[in-house]
C-alpha cells in the first residue's frame, strides 16, 4: 500500500509520500515513490506514484528516458508548454503501460497492474499546478475548493488535513500538518511506513525550496507523533462528560 499527498498553498506546493511496498506481511521493501525534474529558472516538476510497482516504475523510467533522449513524437517533462500538457502526456503514458501489461498477461477489464499518480509543478510565467492522474489516463486539477490530492491509503489521514488546512499557511505549518496526517495513517495501517519523502516547491523558484527524507530516527517526527497523541487525549478529556441519566 501507499500514502501520498500533494497540497496547494498560496506560496506554492507541498508533497509527501511514504516508501513502503509489500506483497504480504513477510515481504516488505522500501521504494521511492516521489520523483522530480527541474530546469533552473524555467520549470520544476514532481510526480508521486501509487499502485502496482512494476507499472509505476515503468512509467517513471520512460519519463526519465524521454528527458535524456527527447524526440519529435513525444512531449517530455522538460519541453511541455504547460503543466496541463505535461499531465496529459503522463496520463497517456500511464494508460499505455497498463494496457500493455494487461495484454501481455491476457487480462481484460480490471487489472492488478493499475496505478495512479499525482503530478505537481510550475513552468515559468504560469501558476503552480497540481493534478491527480487516474489509471485510465484522465485527470483532474486541484483548486481552492479541492486544494489537496491523496493517493493510496487515504482515509486515515484525510480528516486531519480537512480540519487543519489553510491556503495561507506557511510551508512549515503545512509540513507539520502532513506529518500529523501521515502519523495517523502509519498508526492505523501497517502497509504504509517510514521513511517519508518530503518536497516543497515554492512559487517562482524553479528548484526545491526544501527536500528531505524523514526516517524512523527523525527526532522532530517522533516529537510530532507523541505530542499529537497527547493532545488528542487531552482534548478528549476536556470534552463535556456524557451521562446515562437525562438532565433534570
Amino acid at each position: 500500500m501507499t500514502y501520498c499527498v500533494g497540497m496547494v498553498l498560496e506560496k506554492g506546493l507541498v508533497l509527501m509520500s511514504d516508501t513502503r511496498t509489500n506483497s504480504g506481511v513477510d515481504n516488505i521493501s522500501v521504494f521511492r515513490k516521489m520523483f522530480s525534474w527541474q530546469v533552473p529558472g524555467e520549470r520544476m516538476i514532481a510526480v508521486m506514484t501509487a499502485g502496482n510497482l512494476a507499472t509505476t516504475q515503468a512509467v517513471v523510467s520512460q519519463l526519465e528516458e524521454r528527458t535524456k533522449q527527447p524526440d519529435e513524437r513525444s512531449t517530455t517533462l522538460l519541453d511541455g508548454s504547460t503543466m496541463f500538457n505535461v499531465a496529459t502526456e503522463i496520463g497517456t503514458l500511464l494508460r499505455s503501460v497498463i494496457e500493455e501489461r494487461q495484454r501481455a498477461n491476457g487480462l481484460t477489464g480490471g487489472s492488478r497492474f493499475t496505478a495512479s499518480m499525482i503530478v505537481a509543478g510550475q513552468i515559468a510565467g504560469m501558476q503552480p499546478r497540481l493534478f491527480l492522474v487516474y489509471p485510465e489516463g484522465n485527470f483532474i486539477e486541484a483548486s481552492w475548493d479541492t486544494p489537496f490530492f491523496q493517493i493510496g491509503e487515504t482515509k486515515y489521514g484525510r480528516p486531519i488535513i480537512i480540519r487543519g488546512y489553510d491556503k495561507r499557511m506557511s510551508f512549515e505549518d503545512a509540513v507539520k500538518l502532513l506529518m500529523v496526517s501521515f502519523d495517523s495513517t502509519l498508526k492505523a495501517n501497517l502497509s504504509v511506513g517510514l521513511p517519508l519523502d518530503l518536497l516543497v516547491i515554492e512559487k517562482d523558484r524553479f528548484e526545491p525550496a526544501h527536500a528531505r527524507r524523514i526516517s524512523a530516527e527523525d527526532a522532530y517526527f517522533d516529537t510530532v507523533s507523541s505530542s499529537w497523541g497527547d493532545a488528542l487525549r487531552n482534548a478528549f478529556a476536556a470534552l463535556p462528560d456524557y451521562h446515562f441519566d437525562p438532565p433534570e
